[in-house]
């Protein structure tokens, strides 16, 4: 084993066990108990490859199959070293390395290229059938809502909508846009359960084409309707009556924020009322992390509140509630990937063995980030007027109750077929 990294585990290893098996042989480090994980190097290269960089590497040798996970599985590992880490554990190295993303980060905040349906390519138009291998029924690609606690999936992300829908206090006839619709679950929920028009838009060609199909299906075509558009080029004498953005402003990047909340004061109508879902970090980011960023979504950022209710002032808009959902995304991650393991020669089958365990990772690091990392959701309503919307928050609670009896008799199912 490199010596490098062999002195680092040290360090870095105190509670718990880990074995590292190798063309050294096996090594253990921590102080025993009952969390074990047992990880194999196929090669020396790859443990000094990881000692010199291990935010990038560790994702690319799993990846590759040059670090395998014989007891346990990533998640764990990830999970025991993060339960572990203290700053003692940098070295040179990852020290100058952060330097070096922070001033990349910098640059490239700071050159205006709008790369936005490139990234969204990058992620959301791959084969569909990779997504109906881990999604819920309505392939909701984001964070569900768990409550109560220990419902399906399922009937978590059927929770979310109903809870989104509560907040907007939609009324028949009304105007929706929906900013990043997906594969229009959400816009096919207000429109059959609150009786509003809703325009959605995306910039995938592919969820745009299911988005299409389901809508005709549900013979929706009259009040759903999905455009592929950036945000940035809504006219602002189309106003809406209601605003709603789900896993969307996570691709918004930070120098973006007073552009695209101008463009939201813009279309909404005066007394109008917005709903922004988005997973939030507990303080600024100097840069991204670089497997993620390289690998899943070139160009996100996860947001501070602190970084978002600047632009939201600077806008004229006014925040008139914040909810924080700090575990939800975790329970879903979990469910995602248990869900995608499950599946996992159906996905080699799309892609390969090498994506299948780049999108293990993907997962098991995104589910570690609310585990231990205090990541979240927040859910923002956003008027003009203070009353567009009550002054307390029982409405909520009535409004899921009263969307909840009619689901049953107006909400037309239908799994996406692949």
């Amino acid at each position: 084993m490199a010596s490098s990294l062999n002195t680092l585990l040290h360090k870095i290893i105190r509670n718990g066990t880990l074995i590292v098996r190798g063309p050294g042989g096996d090594r253990q480090f921590g102080s025993g108990g009952d969390r074990r994980v047992v990880i194999r190097f196929a090669d020396e290269a790859a443990e000094r490859e990881l000692y010199a960089d291990p935010q990038l590497k560790l994702g690319e040798l799993y990846m590759d199959g040059r670090l395998t996970v014989e007891e346990g599985d990533i998640y764990e590992f990830l999970a025991l070293v993060k339960d572990n880490t203290l700053s003692e554990g940098l070295t040179f190295g990852m020290i100058w390395r952060g330097i070096l993303r922070m001033l990349a980060s910098q640059f490239r905040n700071r050159v205006p290229i709008n790369h936005n349906r490139r990234n969204v390519a990058h992620h959301y138009d791959l084969d569909e059938r990779l997504f109906s291998l881990f999604l819920d029924e309505d392939w909701q690609y984001s964070c569900a809502y768990f409550n109560p606690p220990g419902i399906s999936l399922d009937e978590a992300q059927l929770t979310k909508k109903r809870h989104i829908a509560a907040k907007l206090l939609a009324e028949e006839g009304q105007r929706v846009l929906e900013i990043g619709s997906g594969w229009g679950g959400m816009a096919m929920y207000l429109a059959e359960a609150s009786g509003v028009d809703v325009t959605g838009i995306t910039l995938s060609t592919e969820q745009l084409k299911i988005s299409r199909e389901r809508a005709t299906k549900r013979g929706l075509n009259k009040s759903v309707r999905f455009e592929l558009q950036d945000y940035y080029y809504l006219q602002p004498h189309t106003k809406y009556d209601r605003v709603v953005s789900v896993g969307m402003f996570e691709h918004v990047g930070r120098l973006n924020y007073r552009r695209f909340f101008n463009k939201v004061n813009d279309v909404l109508a005066d007394d109008g009322v917005m709903v922004l879902h988005s997973i939030g970090q507990p303080y600024p980011a100097l840069y991204n992390a670089p497997w993620i960023e390289k690998y899943i979504f070139p160009g996100g950022y996860i947001p501070a509140i602190s970084e978002v209710m600047p632009a939201v002032e600077k806008a004229g808009l006014l925040v008139s509630d914040i909810e924080i959902l700090p575990m939800h995304y975790a329970h879903t991650l979990r469910h995602w990937r248990q869900r995608f393991m499950d599946n996992r020669e159906k996905a080699a089958a799309v892609y390969d063995e090498r994506f299948v365990r780049m999108w293990e990772f993907y997962l098991a690091a995104s589910e570690m980030a609310f585990t231990h990392e205090n990541f979240f959701i927040f859910q923002m309503q956003i008027v003009k007027k203070r009353t567009a919307v009550p002054d307390n928050r029982d409405y909520i609670l009535l409004r899921e109750a009263e969307l909840k009896a009619l689901e049953e008799s107006r909400i037309r199912p239908d799994r996406i077929a692949v």
